[in-house]
């Protein structure tokens, strides 16, 4: 069982639910890393100085502070925080229940799982929880976790009652501008080929199943270097170079393609190997996600399609060629 993270009640008109949180999610960071001295391997420690006595300061004495922007300087305390008032605290207070697609994603911070207090009945927590899963809208509240007060939304998750923190619509930056400003004019065959490949890769598809490959690596690295053996060496994926003009329809016909390929190859139990064209095709896919050299690779493997061609066609001839030669011979 995680910790309890909070303390404290929810309130929606007169009903009132103890309640206590758990974070609900955890981020794993892989192998702890530190920083140390290259030379010899020492850790490299980080201390509280003060610049103006030139000495370390016990953590006591550190009180937080804020500079003007004429340069002036204000000391705040423990006591001169603790009077800021917060309506919040110790309590997450229901201001409205609304659509759950009325809150954009981007605002979606931390959750934690709300579980029923000590000795608290179950009631009003369930009564909370039907209504809200009856109505398919969540509660948008404000709570304090620790000195801040954040913005957070209500929800439902199984049979669980979910807190998750929102940032503040003035944090959430604007996204003029970050759209392509040139007018784009996709065709319907186009949408159409890229929904065809929407479908195709998201076949048997299972989020559990993902994982960290570089935290996997990292600790691959650190056992090999406690072992004192080699490091394994991973070949890196090629980036997307430069973007070049390319010939949409043609990739997307070869994405479809070397998805569906994929996916059969992996419905057999194993990877059969392929045709030097479908290698070629799922090359040009590659190129088409990361968002340029397709259309040289397209060029290129149609090239080495007409140079084996043009190679057997005239290897074919010289062959009946030196048939026809040695036949007299064989007879004399």
């Amino acid at each position: 069982m995680p910790q309890v993270t909070w303390k404290g009640v929810i309130t929606f008109g007169l009903v009132s639910v103890p309640v206590q949180l758990y974070a609900a999610t955890e981020e794993h960071s892989g192998p702890a890393l530190h920083q140390v001295h290259a030379k010899d391997g020492s850790r490299i420690r980080m201390k509280r100085f003060c610049e103006a006595e030139d000495k370390e300061v016990p953590y006591g004495e550190i009180a937080k502070g804020h500079e003007s922007a004429d340069g002036r300087q204000v000391v705040l305390d423990e006591e001169d925080l603790a009077e800021l008032p917060l309506p919040s605290k110790k309590v997450v207070d229901v201001l409205a229940f609304v659509p759950a697609e009325s809150i954009d994603p981007l605002m979606y911070s931390k959750a934690y799982y709300v579980a029923t207090a000590d000795k608290a009945p179950a009631k009003p927590y369930v009564l909370l929880r039907d209504a809200l899963r009856a109505s398919g809208q969540i509660a948008v509240t404000k709570v304090t976790m620790r000195t801040r007060e954040s913005l957070a939304v209500l929800r439902v998750h199984e049979d669980t009652l979910v807190l998750q923190t929102c940032l503040w619509p003035d944090e959430v930056r604007s996204a003029q501008g970050m759209a392509p400003d040139e007018k784009v004019t996709v065709r319907p065959q186009e949408l159409k080929m890229a929904r065809s490949l929407m479908d195709t890769l998201s076949e048997d598809f299972d989020l559990s199943a993902l994982h960290d490959e570089y935290q996997l690596a990292l600790q691959e690295l650190i056992d090999a270097k406690l072992a004192g053996v080699e490091a394994p060496h991973l070949e890196e994926q090629a980036g997307g170079g430069e973007a070049e003009v390319i010939d949409l329809m043609a990739v997307l016909r070869s994405s479809v393609k070397a998805a569906k390929g994929e996916h059969g190859r992996g419905a057999k139990g194993g990877r059969a190997a392929g045709s030097a064209a479908d290698a070629e095709d799922a090359e040009a896919a590659q190129d088409a996600a990361s968002g340029g050299g397709a259309a040289k690779r397209t060029r290129n493997a149609s090239a080495r399609r007409s140079g084996a061609a043009a190679k057997k066609s005239t290897k074919a001839p010289a062959k009946k060629a030196a048939t026809k030669k040695a036949a007299p011979r064989k007879a004399s």
